[in-house]
């Protein structure tokens, strides 16, 4: 499955703290001003400051905030655990699986069935397969609940000016089907590149994997790219997200829901 483990370890306990101010909020030596926490997990803290956004380790804020959002040293250690657990079976993936080319799944453009495929795609197709384990570094917003939904996935830089231009479609869809999709932008460079673009503003969930596993995985050659994965972890459609209409889309979440 996507591994909605990992999901839901990230996401645990995420109401406490919500919507609390904080003057000031400091963290490894850095000051934030006008802070407002926007969820707290068993191992993070989120959070709105005076010029963005940001998340921090419960283990590294001072004694006394750690005691009052609840730390609990067991259960981040259990994360932690969990974690190193989900990467020893990620890395045993990678080594057994090798995702078909399209021209192999029986799914190529014209196929049979009624589903819309991209005319090309810059990856290694897992087009009715099982999606690849999850995996990212560090969320860089609030994280959502996948539970009974889809998920698209979107690999993405900053720099990619066709990224960038994918961003008001991909709000939009957030927008129009945030009841029944989860859309994550996960892209490979680091988190002070990714919090530096502020324009175009996302509204959907980011994080950033500097490793590029999934990326790695379904072997991406060009981005943007994206798969969309529905509740049973199925991959039902993957390539450019500019592919993608309101049409498509609601047709793959009616189908496969």
């Amino acid at each position: 499955m996507i591994s909605k483990l990992i999901f839901l370890l990230c996401i645990v306990g995420l109401a406490a703290g919500a919507d609390e101010t904080l003057p000031l909020l400091t963290i490894k030596g850095q000051t934030y001003s006008n802070v407002t926490v926007t969820a707290v997990s068993a191992t993070d803290i989120f959070f709105k400051h005076g010029t963005g956004m940001g998340n921090a380790k419960l283990k590294d804020l001072d004694p006394k905030l750690r005691a009052h959002f609840h730390y609990d040293a067991a259960k981040d250690a259990l994360v932690e655990k969990q974690q190193a657990t989900n990467n020893v079976m990620y890395r045993q993936y990678l080594s057994t699986n090798q995702p078909q080319s399209i021209h192999n799944t029986g799914f190529a453009a014209g196929s049979s069935d009624d589903d819309f495929v991209a005319p090309q795609i810059n990856a290694r197709s897992v087009r009715g397969r099982k999606a690849p384990p999850f995996a990212i570094e560090k969320w860089l917003t609030r994280p959502s609940d996948p539970t009974g939904k889809f998920v698209l996935l979107e690999f993405w830089t900053t720099e990619s000016d066709s990224c960038r231009q994918m961003i008001p479609q991909l709000n939009s869809f957030f927008e129009k089907y945030h009841d029944r999709l989860v859309i994550i932008g996960i892209s490979n460079e680091s988190e002070d590149d990714v919090r530096k673009m502020t324009n175009p503003h996302i509204e959907y969930t980011v994080a950033i994997d500097t490793q590029a596993r999934m990326a790695q995985a379904l072997q991406i050659t060009a981005i943007p790219h994206c798969i969309l994965v529905d509740p049973h972890s199925i991959v039902r459609y993957e390539g450019t997200p500019g592919y993608l209409d309101d049409g498509t889309l609601e047709h793959f979440l009616a189908k496969y829901k």
